[in-house]
């Protein structure tokens, strides 16, 4: 690396890092409630409490975690919504808030929150039982040969699974049916008891499965084969835009002052960037493609999932 370069790499390390405590200076709460939009011991409550002791470190304050799970987490929107816009009420939510938008069950809208970041993009994939189907291809003949008869399951209604199930059946021409189930649960019991056909799932639920070679992914939702999974096709591959997947990260009340809500923002990119935080992203398997996206990005992409689900539930 000659001078020059180097010089440069040391004074852009020390901008970004002075531009970091200048933020988490800038956003001094004294406290902190952070809503959870689902229940204890999921994926987005494991993210809220892996996330909660750095936003403590980097703050010196203390976060309350609150889960609130009820109507697909539409009560978790609601507080957040209406607390004070002063930033010491945060929300986690997972993509069910725009899933669960598109179908009418949560009246809380990208007017009344806004995504302060997106820490995770988890991939979703078509999941099976290997003793029922060996490849996607064997998946694939069965349901063109038999319509209407193979059947997936998933969580509720509105989750994004059933979204990959609806996209999956327009795309392809397809004739799957869909059984909604109270929890994942349920969903994995009767897939492994041959009940169902498959299941749409996210890499990071599924891995104890995948090692014990109960359930295998025979389809991702992704537009490139992924690096850690080379063997599993893709939907693009196949002609299908289906890339969406279950993504989770930070918002606030839509009123909150707009350099409070780039403070925020700021710290939560300190985080997502540590040395802590990508070690949890690479042992539960959420780095298996870019997660991180700032307020304004994250927010073009809940735009643009949401118009594309609202039109999905309305051809169906």
């Amino acid at each position: 690396m000659d001078f020059t370069y180097r010089t440069f790499a040391i004074a852009a390390a020390v901008t970004l890092a002075a531009g970091s405590v200048a933020a988490q200076d800038a956003y001094a709460p004294s406290k902190i409630t952070a809503f959870v939009a689902a229940g204890a011991g999921g994926g987005t409550d494991n993210f809220a409490r892996t996330v909660q002791p750095m936003l403590e470190e980097r703050l010196g304050t203390n976060v309350t975690i609150v889960n609130l799970p009820a109507a697909s987490g539409a009560i978790a929107h609601q507080r957040t919504a209406t607390a004070a816009p002063d930033g010491q009420s945060i929300e986690f939510a997972s993509s069910t808030l725009i899933t669960s938008r598109a179908a009418g069950q949560n009246p809380i809208g990208l007017d009344m929150l806004t995504p302060v970041a997106r820490m995770q993009s988890d991939v979703l994939m078509l999941v099976v039982n290997p003793e029922k189907y060996e490849s996607f291809e064997a998946f694939l003949a069965a349901a063109e040969a038999n319509p209407g008869t193979l059947i997936i399951g998933g969580t509720h209604a509105a989750s994004v699974d059933r979204m990959a199930f609806l996209g999956l059946n327009e795309a392809a021409g397809l004739d799957l049916s869909f059984i909604p189930y109270d929890n994942e649960g349920a969903a994995s019991a009767n897939l492994l008891s041959g009940n169902i056909d498959g299941m749409f799932n996210e890499i990071s639920a599924i891995q104890g499965y995948m090692e014990s070679g109960e359930m295998i992914p025979v389809l991702a939702l992704a537009d490139a084969r992924l690096e850690a999974y080379p063997d599993i096709p893709t939907t693009m591959e196949n002609g299908w835009d289906l890339t969406f997947g279950n993504e989770r990260g930070i918002f606030i009340n839509a009123k909150t002052p707009p350099e409070t809500i780039g403070a925020i923002e700021a710290v939560f990119e300190d985080i997502f960037n540590s040395e802590p935080y990508q070690a949890y992203a690479a042992r539960t398997f959420l780095d298996v493609r870019p997660g991180w996206l700032g307020s304004e990005e994250y927010r073009a992409e809940l735009e643009k999932n949401l118009a594309f689900f609202e039109d999905l539930l309305a051809d169906n």
